[in-house]
């Protein structure tokens, strides 16, 4: 079975693009950073600001639930899934071809 080379999903795909396919709605935005509800926990409360993301280091980190790291390993935790399966999972969304490496 190939591996996926995570380090080329993490440069092709940005934490916007993550966000954008949860739905997600910051309660507040200055810059490259983001607060608001956190998606991996499911805050109940719209106003919550416990989730913070920057946007420019592709980061993110919930003060609440203590969930933490990049835009892929966010897709991970939301959808519960490996880092293997969630890299090619969010590839295929994103119609990007997954970065296979093939091992002879």
């Amino acid at each position: 079975m190939p591996g996926v080379d995570f380090r080329v999903v993490r440069s092709m795909i940005t934490i916007e693009q993550v966000l954008e396919l949860v739905g997600y709605e910051a309660v507040t935005a200055s810059h490259d950073h983001l607060r608001g509800p956190c998606p991996v926990h499911g805050s109940t409360s719209p106003r919550s600001r416990c989730f913070s993301v920057n946007l420019r280091k592709n980061t993110y980190h919930c003060f609440k639930c203590g969930s933490e790291g990049n835009h892929l390993d966010l897709w991970a935790a939301i959808t519960h899934s490996p880092l293997f399966a969630a890299a090619i999972d969010l590839c295929e969304r994103l119609q990007l071809d997954v970065p296979y490496i093939h091992r002879w």
